[in-house]
């Protein structure tokens, strides 16, 4: 049976929207396992497209229906496209911190995770004017130290895991912290669904560019799933998938649907991580 948690002002559920802006640096990183990979310009420009092109037009569909939402970005992309950085913040979105270059922090020692988490701040602070609370693991892992090392520094929230349907607290040297995970999934992510490329291949098989309408529906019948039983839905969008022409038709209908239900808390992950840690007592952890 479902734990169903009482959400704010007696809300049912709460769904978080959320965009990886990893401009170019994903494409960099997949270029340099293949022969002449930096010559592969056609690559970049796929991760460039997120920030030159759809970043604006997610923004007045989140406008348009008076969503706010967090943008994971690398500090790489934060430093290549500031004043697009400048203006998601000055729209009252969030900004949370996506590594320095989307590197895959499972792969590096904890000396350089640490320099990739403090480095990515410096940035986002002297863009915003402040450091930012919130991670997300780009590629997907991490390492045993890694949310240690975060909550040392600064963050207070992650939405990396899949382990949940809820937020919980995140466990440190055996015992529950105030940084709060809120888990996201495959399923609700535009890139699992419909990101395509040829050079690195995106998928490996080259099998996939998923009909708009049934990725529609699947994001949709999640959301009635995780509000049918009380729960938190994080949405795992990326400019340069959703912001197409034609993807944004999805984000809008998505948009304009969970928008019109009264009983459902739209919020930033800082909103939703600051909420459960004050009205969720820390527990003690069995050994």
């Amino acid at each position: 049976m479902d734990n169903c948690i009482k959400w704010p002002e007696g809300k049912k559920s709460a769904v978080m929207f959320t965009f990886d802006l990893d401009g170019d640096c994903t494409w960099e990183n997949g270029n340099r396992g293949l022969p002449n990979g930096a010559k592969y310009l056609k690559s970049l420009s796929v991760g460039q497209y997120g920030p030159k092109r759809c970043v604006d037009r997610i923004l007045e569909k989140l406008d348009k229906y008076g969503v706010k939402a967090t943008f994971f970005i690398p500090g790489l992309t934060a430093e290549r496209y500031p004043e697009v950085v400048k203006r998601i913040a000055a729209a009252d979105h969030e900004i949370g911190h996506h590594g320095y270059a989307h590197e895959r922090f499972a792969d590096h020692s904890v000396q350089e995770q640490i320099e990739i988490i403090e480095k990515a701040q410096k940035i986002y602070k002297e863009l915003i004017g402040h450091e930012v609370q919130g991670f997300r693991t780009p590629s997907g892992d991490w390492s045993v130290e890694t949310p240690k090392l975060l909550y040392e520094r600064g963050i207070m929230y992650s939405s990396s895991m899949r382990g949940d349907d809820r937020p919980y607290r995140t466990i440190i040297d055996g015992k529950e912290t105030d940084m709060i995970e809120i888990p996201t999934k495959w399923e609700v992510d535009d890139y699992v669904a419909t990101a395509y490329h040829m050079y690195p291949a995106e998928p490996k098989g080259q099998d996939r560019i998923s009909s708009y309408k049934l990725v529609e529906d699947n994001f949709r019948r999640e959301f009635e799933g995780h509000y049918r039983l009380g729960l938190c839905i994080s949405y795992m969008n990326h400019p340069q998938v959703i912001g197409t022409p034609g993807k944004i038709q999805i984000l809008d209908h998505l948009l304009e649907y969970i928008s019109s239900k009264d009983d459902v808390w739209i919020a930033t992950g800082s909103e939703i991580a600051n909420w459960y840690r004050s009205n969720t007592p820390i527990k003690e952890v069995r050994q």
